[in-house]
């Protein structure tokens, strides 16, 4: 696996579009903005509540789940992968073949959606440092939950937005990501922090700073799973979304994760190619910079459509970013799905293939040594970018339809509908701007 096998993630271009791409932007753009006509005229009063509306699961489904042993077989699972990677890490070749960078690139970063969206918050199930900070508490006969000081709630998940900023920095900018020397580095800063943070704070520290925790969860939250009363339930994955209570730096993980996206995809395109290579300013420099606005600039575009909605005067403009977040999350995985999807199939079976030989012996262990790298969905380009304007479509049309219910629930009666433009006009930027960028590399 190279870096460009990192990069180029096969997911068409726009002479791959069965339509111009003028037209798939229009016809986003008109998605989204018919969507929420219908919604101002149809949606009056608030569906979907922080309680979850579900109806409670199989009793016989409920009883696995909240079982020990699927507990410890999760946290086992993850602890397996987890010292697998540390031996591939440790012993592997100094080499991109080494199944550590897929394990880390493609499993860990884009495999947790897809997982989290099926089952729940799948990160928090197998986390092996949740797992590590367990027996260290029963070794030292405390709570694990409970640590030496109480988190301070005024930081919120903005830790956790460092944590991801420091991710995708590594991935996208950092130019020697493809070498075993900086990942082991990056890896050990992240385990240690994480082992201190729990340590200190105990597993809420988990819930507000582990990046890939809260990356996982604000997913799962598209999910069918939901817990209610200590009771597994059944519910809408919009009544699912709507759980996601407002914290501070919510807004900012939100719009890490987004402009990320939007970076990469840009950062393949002719146009930032041929800039870069014709600057007189240093690349990595440029990059940086870029990225910075990237990510900058989703969560400012954003936060200003969200404070310009109208308000009563008691309210303050400055949570309501935080209050209309989640509803960046269906974004996010649209934007997830339509820009990795092949990485995810092609170089995610790579890493299982190579998994069977990881210090490149001739082995296979997992006897997945002899199979093949799945490549049809990359000869079929016209699919994948049917699939991926679908993607990103139906991942802004339900963010029109949360973004919706909590605004007639949170903004007063006179600015229901008004008061909801700034943000409408915020997100078609981003419809038109994502498709745009996604089919720009």
């Amino acid at each position: 696996m190279t870096r460009g096998d990192l990069s180029a993630h096969g997911i068409g271009g726009q002479s791959d579009l069965p339509i111009p791409l003028n037209l798939a932007i229009a016809g986003g753009i008109a998605a989204l903005v018919i969507s929420f006509t219908v919604l101002a005229v149809a949606w009056r009063t608030p569906r979907y509540d922080e309680q979850g509306a579900g109806r409670r699961a199989p009793l016989l489904l409920q009883a696995v789940v909240a079982s020990p042993a699927f507990a410890i077989a999760l946290r086992a699972f993850g602890m397996l992968v987890f010292l697998f990677a540390i031996f591939c890490a440790l012993f592997g070749r100094e080499s991109t073949i080494n199944p550590v960078f897929g394990i880390f690139f493609v499993w860990l970063w884009v495999g947790v959606i897809p997982m989290s969206v099926l089952f729940g918050p799948f990160w928090k199930a197998i986390s092996p440092l949740r797992t590590i900070n367990l027996l260290l508490a029963k070794i030292a006969g405390s709570d694990p939950d409970e640590g030496l000081y109480r988190y301070p709630e005024k930081l919120g998940v903005l830790p956790a937005a460092l944590g991801l900023y420091a991710f995708v920095w590594f991935e996208l900018v950092y130019p020697f990501t493809s070498e075993l020397g900086p990942l082991r580095l990056w890896c050990a800063v992240y385990v240690g922090a994480m082992l201190i943070g729990g340590a200190l704070f105990g597993s809420r520290f988990y819930e507000r700073a582990d990046p890939f925790e809260v990356y996982s969860s604000l997913a799962a939250k598209l999910s069918v799973w939901g817990v209610k009363d200590g009771h597994l339930q059944l519910r809408s994955p919009l009544a699912n979304l709507a759980t996601v209570r407002p914290v501070p730096g919510l807004v900012v993980v939100t719009g890490v994760l987004f402009g990320s996206t939007g970076f990469d995809s840009f950062s393949e395109s002719t146009t930032w190619v041929t800039f870069v290579q014709g600057s007189s300013i240093n690349g990595q420099l440029l990059a940086n910079l870029a990225l910075l606005a990237f990510c900058a600039g989703a969560v400012g575009i954003f936060s200003l459509g969200s404070m310009l909605t109208g308000v009563d005067p008691e309210q303050r403009r400055r949570h309501l970013p935080d209050t209309f977040a989640h509803s960046l999350v269906p974004i996010i995985v649209g934007y997830i799905i339509a820009h990795y999807l092949t990485l995810l199939i092609e170089i995610g079976t790579r890493t299982l293939i190579q998994a069977s030989d990881p210090l490149s012996k001739g082995w296979n262990i997992l006897g997945t040594g002899n199979w093949s790298e799945p490549t049809w969905l990359s000869y079929h380009p016209t699919l994948l970018a049917s699939i991926k304007v679908l993607a990103v479509v139906v991942g802004h049309v339900l963010a029109a339809v949360i973004a919706h219910d909590r605004a007639i629930r949170v903004l007063p009666p006179r600015s229901h509908l008004t008061g909801q433009l700034p943000l409408l006009a915020a997100m078609v930027g981003f419809t038109g701007g994502g498709l745009y960028l996604l089919f720009s590399a």
